[in-house]
């Protein structure tokens, strides 16, 4: 069975990252969250919420990573703000930094003074950017992986080991039975090399297995 998966960076689970500016006497407060689907991000939209829920306004953004080719999910929110000066830049922010599977949340505190269009897409830029640089450090790539299963006959086993070493890799799993069974994690391009080069070894003896 071969499973892929799209290589993207996004921030460690169960982690929130937090920053902020002050403009014009308004506070926004960012936060910046893992979120592996759309119903994850609006629960900790509706978190933050719940938080500051003596706020004007709790714009966000999030973007979940399609699976199996299917485009991302991007959505955005400017809660009451002039339209395109929340949700869209804070939507710039996540984009820019190449991170999927995340939510950001900034909520902002009115001052009593107007920052004005342009005033406020600075403003949720800087807050966002400011939730990042707090993760910078915890950011995490997910790598294009593969998940491989090939059978073969027990004769070959030594052979097959052989080539794996070659390619940097070892089973993860390994059932025994009337032949045997190795499961190995590879990136894509070596997984592709890697089925080319058993079938040839093998002459192909040896059977991928798709679900």
């Amino acid at each position: 069975m071969i499973i892929s998966m799209e290589k993207y960076l996004t921030v460690k689970e169960n982690s929130i990252y937090t920053g902020g500016i002050t403009e014009k006497k308004s506070r926004f407060i960012a936060y910046l969250s893992h979120a592996a689907s759309a119903e994850e991000a609006m629960s900790f939209l509706s978190s933050i919420r719940k938080k500051h829920y003596d706020a004007k306004h709790n714009c966000s953004a999030y973007i979940i990573a399609g699976e199996d080719g299917a485009p991302d999910t991007l959505h955005s929110s400017d809660d009451g703000e002039p339209s395109g000066t929340a949700g869209k830049p804070i939507m710039s922010v996540l984009s820019g930094a190449g991170l999927k599977n995340v939510v950001l949340v900034v909520t902002r505190y009115f001052g009593g003074i107007l920052l004005g269009t342009g005033g406020l897409v600075r403003a949720y830029t800087d807050a966002s950017k400011e939730a990042l640089k707090a993760a910078e450090k915890e950011i995490i790539r997910v790598t294009d992986l593969k998940d491989l299963s090939f059978i073969f006959d027990y004769r070959n086993e030594g052979k097959v080991r052989r080539i794996l070493e070659e390619y940097g890799l070892i089973p993860v799993n390994t059932e025994y039975g009337e032949r045997v069974c190795f499961l190995v994690s590879a990136e894509s391009e070596v997984a592709e090399l890697l089925t080319d080069s058993l079938t040839e070894k093998l002459s192909g003896e040896v059977e991928f297995r798709f679900n």
